[in-house]
């Protein structure tokens, strides 16, 4: 029984390990084909991956995957103690292999949720291209728009909606324990559920993307370690509220030009 549990232990993590590792090279071959747009190296064969020019249909869906698998990458590290902890839950009460079958539909209901806030982060880069607000290099040189992203989202971090999502996220037990459910239906409820209250907490922190640059691998990086660091460590509220006061600073100067 135990040796079981090892192993369904070890295909979760390697499961998750293999689609952070699979976005996150997705999201170099994108960066190097964004290199030969500008001239600075990188391979040309990659550019096909961006969406470029005035956008059609086929532009639009490269924006979302890129989106979706951005989303991916980003927020399994932070998604990933909840479930474990839901695999560990089923694994004690299911049958041999239902429990995997349970915990990818628990994953795959968290990630709905993200795929969603793609969709609409999608429409918004369309909106600001069509607008010309944004470039086809996936950032934006207009110092009102980055300020007010920056600004908005500092001002977010202090807000009891913030807080609120925020003390879920920290606490697997308690959440599960108050929203379990039993069933496929049920833990793709529960996938939904928590995706809903990550989506609240981190929502407009994804945005800054708009004003740093969307292909901007060192943000991109930041920002993950920030969400990990902000739901399980102690100091998670002094973070956000610290973070908070720095963005809206940082969109000050930014929407004045200083930086």
């Amino acid at each position: 029984m135990e040796d079981r549990f090892s192993l369904e232990r070890w295909i979760v993590g390697a499961s998750l390990l293999l689609l952070m590792l699979l976005s996150w090279i997705y999201l170099l071959l994108m960066a190097d084909g964004m290199e030969a747009m500008t001239g600075d190296g990188g391979s040309a064969k990659y550019m096909w991956l961006m969406p470029m020019g005035k956008w059609d249909t086929t532009d639009f869906l490269l924006g979302f995957i890129m989106w979706v698998i951005m989303m991916i990458g980003m927020m399994i590290p932070s998604a990933a103690p909840m479930i474990f902890l839901f695999a560990k839950i089923r694994r004690r009460a299911e049958a041999s292999g239902r429990a995997l079958m349970l915990t990818s539909i628990f994953s795959l209901g968290y990630f709905a949720v993200w795929a969603a806030f793609s969709l609409a982060a999608t429409v918004l880069q369309y909106l600001l291209t069509e607008w010309r607000l944004y470039s086809d290099l996936m950032e934006t040189d207009n110092a009102l728009l980055s300020g007010l992203i920056l600004i908005l989202a500092g001002f977010f971090q202090m807000t009891p909606w913030k807080n609120a999502c925020l003390s879920h996220c920290q606490s697997p037990v308690g959440f599960l324990a108050s929203n379990w459910r039993d069933g496929v239906g049920g833990s793709f409820r529960m996938g939904l559920t928590h995706g809903c209250y990550c989506l609240g907490c981190c929502w407009l922190i994804m945005l800054v993307l708009f004003s740093v640059g969307i292909m901007n691998l060192v943000w991109i990086a930041v920002l993950s370690v920030f969400v990990l660091c902000e739901k399980f460590f102690a100091v998670g509220k002094g973070v956000s509220y610290a973070t908070g006061f720095a963005l809206i600073v940082f969109g000050l100067l930014r929407t004045t030009q200083i930086l």
